[in-house]
């Protein structure tokens, strides 16, 4: 155990020499924090100082000689829940597991122009879909959170939509599960004097904003989320709708009490849709997806989870694995699905058409 964890456990704050042997300077934030009282405060890591700001008029504003941490306008919009299912759209970019990495997710998302040079939304009435695992391995989550925030407004104002799903980290992190966590978070937390899951607490901004999301949404004839759907999922009578109010319901449960419940322990773990992995083994047939997703109406499902070192399709196309190793922070790609086509973005802007394979390749 780190010397950083074990003041946050006794409630110290870093002082001295030990701030500078044990971390480099760091600057994080904001973090937007709403307690009983209602009067929210933005808490900032300067230069492994804590400063805190009051919002303004619902304006997140860092204070001064604070780096370029994010700035923010807070929205009640982008934290209603929405629809699991979706008709008519004319054109959907995916993509997952990002873990972090701000800047390989910034690049890729500009040179396939679906953000401009100043990082705002460019992809007009169009949908993303963001298949989980913002959360974990990496050092840039808390930037990645507030710019999926800030594009989930920018997109609405457009006409469009940002359908960020919760991955199996989301499902850990809010849960308590931090074995994953970058230890640049240390100081946060300390700092703070609250453990890192609690930074996104239900009395969060981001915190709220995450746990209106769902975790399985459909559009068009395409399925969308985190790890896959096994058959499982068929014998167990589920609906979309039902399976996303229980991930709301439990994301800050305890492992514990979620494996005591089998519905739920199915759900957040095994066979259940963060965590499958199905669809890559050797044993599972076209036959049986062929059934899955005959039961959903849809002609593909795309995942992540399962990490590729580009967009892959396996049988034939029909299941679209998405998660091409950005956590590595190197590169990746994303799905373009458009005018009936698929489309591989490449991470130097250029694009493919996704090739048809019976299996991955």
């Amino acid at each position: 155990m780190n010397k950083i964890y074990c003041l946050a456990l006794l409630g110290l704050t870093l002082q001295g020499p030990l701030a500078r042997a044990d971390a480099a300077t760091e600057f994080d934030g904001p973090y937007v924090i709403t307690p009983i009282s209602g009067q929210s405060t933005a808490y900032w890591i300067c230069d492994n100082k804590l400063k805190t700001t009051s919002i303004d008029k619902l304006q997140v504003n860092r204070p001064e000689h604070c780096g370029d941490l994010p700035e923010a306008k807070i929205s009640s919009e982008i934290k209603q829940l929405m629809p699991d299912t979706y008709v008519g759209i004319k054109k959907v970019v995916a993509l997952s597991d990002v873990h972090g990495q701000y800047d390989v997710l910034m690049t890729l998302l500009k040179k396939q122009k679906i953000i401009d040079s100043e990082g705002n939304w460019a992809f007009g009435e169009g949908h993303m879909v963001m298949t989980g695992d913002i959360f974990d391995r990496g050092h840039q989550v808390n930037e990645v959170l507030w710019f999926m925030y800030q594009l989930d407004q920018q997109a609405r104002d457009a006409g469009g939509m940002v359908h960020l799903l919760m991955g199996n980290h989301e499902q850990m992190v809010l849960g308590g599960d931090l074995r994953y966590v970058h230890q640049r978070y240390d100081i946060a937390a300390t700092l703070i004097n609250r453990p890192y899951n609690k930074l996104y607490g239900a009395d969060t901004e981001i915190g709220q904003w995450l746990r209106s999301k769902n975790t399985i949404i459909k559009i068009n004839d395409v399925l969308y989320m985190h790890g896959g759907i096994s058959s499982e999922w068929i014998s167990r009578e589920l609906t979309l709708a039902k399976a996303n109010a229980l991930y709301r319901a439990n994301v800050d449960a305890s492992k514990k009490s979620l494996k005591a419940d089998d519905l739920l322990n199915f759900l957040f773990f095994g066979n259940g849709p963060t965590w499958y992995r199905g669809y890559f083994s050797e044993t599972f047939t076209e036959a049986e997806l062929d059934t899955i997703l005959q039961h959903f109406n849809v002609n593909h499902i795309v995942v992540g989870h399962t990490s590729q070192e580009r967009v892959l399709g396996l049988f034939h196309n029909k299941v679209i694995a998405v998660d091409s190793s950005i956590k590595v922070g190197k590169s990746g790609e994303l799905l373009l699905l458009e005018n009936n086509q698929l489309i591989r973005g490449l991470y130097d802007g250029t694009r493919e058409t996704l090739q048809a394979n019976s299996r991955n390749q």
